[in-house]
């Protein structure tokens, strides 16, 4: 495994284990020469993560629509940084490029680009590791809604067993198989 896209917030959110979760996340990958691949901006999580993966030595890919790029929100001290058009074009971009999915605490944004990944997992347009960082039972909500599809049979059968969490981001990245 030579890149992990990561998913996460453009805000930090309201407990310090959310930015620790980031950070040591970002320093895992640098430490183990994982690539970076990730939505481009400097502020939040996001930037948190491409932060400690840059201080770490490792190598960082943001992918970013102009709308964004033109609010100054991109990160410019990341080793390569795609300005794209549409968020559409930045979710095929930021899938290509990596070779498996990380999603970190975030929002409806971070809950789009999961959703779609997971999606495009099931019916086939890739076969690349999922995982989710469940830091502090953040994701358990999600993690229990998806149960609950799967219970009514809403779920493509499999489709739960495409997904692994994990608290611990070095456990999480073996459940990954790296």
């Amino acid at each position: 495994m030579k890149t992990i896209c990561v998913y996460c917030g453009a805000a930090s959110g309201n407990k310090p284990e959310f930015l620790r979760a980031a950070r040591d996340f970002g320093r895992l990958l640098a430490g183990r020469g994982i690539a970076l691949v990730y939505g481009g901006g400097h502020v939040g999580l996001m930037g948190v993560v491409a932060e400690a993966v840059l201080a770490g030595g490792g190598h960082v890919t943001g992918v970013i629509p102009r709308s964004m790029a033109d609010k100054e929100l991109a990160h410019t001290g990341v080793q390569k940084l795609h300005i794209v058009e549409s968020m559409h074009d930045r979710k095929a971009l930021m899938a290509e490029l990596s070779d498996a999915f990380v999603v970190l605490p975030g929002g409806i944004g971070t809950l789009d680009e999961f959703f779609e990944i997971w999606t495009w997992r099931q019916i086939g347009l890739h076969d690349k590791p999922i995982g989710i960082l469940d830091t502090s039972g953040f994701w358990q909500p999600l993690l229990a809604l998806a149960q609950h599809l799967d219970d009514h049979d809403f779920l493509h059968r499999q489709a739960l067993k495409m997904i692994v969490h994990h608290p611990d981001p070095s456990e999480l990245l073996k459940l990954l198989g790296s």
